[in-house]
């Protein structure tokens, strides 16, 4: 397997770990072996439709879903772990419970050209097939793509680079490369009122800086209720969420705190099953908990930054509901201005609902979007 650390705000790379033994093997899984991230993958799709009429707390339906793949490949039958179907969902719970139908559900309403594109721009990968199986982490990709773009998730969605050399400076002390490009005028003399010098930002705003904290509200809920909950001992605000490939293959956990950025990947060098119900929440997650746990030992507990514009209404976690006094359900939610969803109906795909008669829409993929949600 491997490990990689990162500053999501720089790209420098603080710490990494590509195997056990360098002398048996040089091969650095951090950054060279190409690995199926499985549902870790996830967030990417959900960003996308986040940017296309989604919120949160949109419903979409939770139940078997079949897509004839035309010639002698037959009809394809993805499932959830365990097996189970649990209905009308809000968004955020499919997320944080990593259910897999209502992906494959939402990527099919919004276009997998869409997702291709939001995995380009996090360069988790370049040429993305178009296909619904990659909605659910099929595509190979490195850990270090996948950290990376995690890291933008936490900074706002600003495009970062990992690096591993800061600097290089020849013989006489002249700096040949640097990392950092920006300039940095002043750098030279002290102010004279003793303030350091403004460094402008020119890192590229690659998506909504809205849509980025939404998608960290909802890892965060994955720590803290569903598949990476082994995270909530650390004690402090952290986010993530867990990839665990077919046959338990590949176990993967990828999260942050606002200033921290970490990853894990576990499987064979020769592709095999790790033993049965070997998940990325009971393998990596641990890992990734028992690291957190050291790296912010001496750190306070920060929580995660709020861009401005976003609204926090406290909903229903179960229906995606406004919330009544006293809800021992309540969750604060993160949505963008005019998208709340009413007392009356849960937000909806494309929007509010605005009759209360179900009026289903045209949808090649076998999916069903009415006003009530995607079904």
């Amino acid at each position: 397997g491997g490990m990689m650390a990162i500053d999501p705000h720089t790209g420098r790379v603080l710490a990494m770990v590509g195997g056990w033994s360098f002398e048996q093997s040089q091969f650095n899984r951090a950054i060279q072996a190409s690995r199926q991230p499985g549902s870790s993958f996830k967030p990417f799709v959900y960003m996308a439709a986040l940017d296309n009429g989604f919120t949160p707390s949109t419903i979409v339906l939770d139940a078997p879903f079949v897509i004839d793949q035309g010639g002698n490949l037959g009809k394809w039958k993805p499932a959830d772990y365990g097996d189970k179907f649990f209905g009308p969902t809000p968004v955020r719970v499919g997320i944080e419970q990593s259910r897999n139908l209502m992906t494959v559900r939402v990527a099919s309403t919004i276009g997998m050209d869409k997702v291709a594109d939001y995995a380009r721009r996090f360069g988790i990968n370049e040429h993305l097939p178009e296909v619904l199986s990659m909605a659910l982490g099929a595509t190979d990709t490195t850990l270090e793509r996948m950290v990376t773009g995690y890291a933008m998730i936490v900074n706002g969605g600003k495009k970062i680079t990992p690096s591993l050399i800061d600097s290089v400076q020849d013989r006489t002390g002249k700096t040949i490369l640097r990392h950092d490009e920006r300039p940095c005028t002043g750098c030279g003399t002290l102010a004279a009122d003793g303030q350091p010098p403004e460094i402008p930002d020119e890192r590229e705003q690659i998506i909504d800086p809205a849509t980025a904290y939404q998608m960290v509200s909802i890892l965060q809920g994955v720590v803290e209720r569903g598949t990476g909950s082994a995270v909530r001992a650390v004690g402090k605000p952290l986010a993530g969420k867990t990839g665990t490939t077919n046959d338990f293959t590949d176990a993967w956990f990828v999260g942050f705190s606002p200033d921290l950025v970490a990853g894990v990947y576990i499987g064979f060098d020769q592709p095999k099953t790790l033993g049965s119900r070997e998940t990325g929440g009971r393998i990596s997650a641990p890992i990734f908990r028992d690291f957190m746990m050291e790296a912010l030992e001496h750190k306070p507990a920060t929580p995660f930054r709020v861009p401005p514009g976003v609204r926090l209404v406290r909903i229903d976690l179960e229906t995606g509901l406004p919330a009544s006094p006293g809800n021992p359900k309540a969750i604060l939610e993160a949505y963008k201005p005019g998208t709340e969803p009413s007392r009356d109906a849960p937000e909806q795909a494309g929007g509010p609902a605005n009759a209360a008669v179900p009026h289903p829409t045209d949808n090649p993929s076998g999916a069903t979007q009415t006003d009530n949600g995607l079904y």
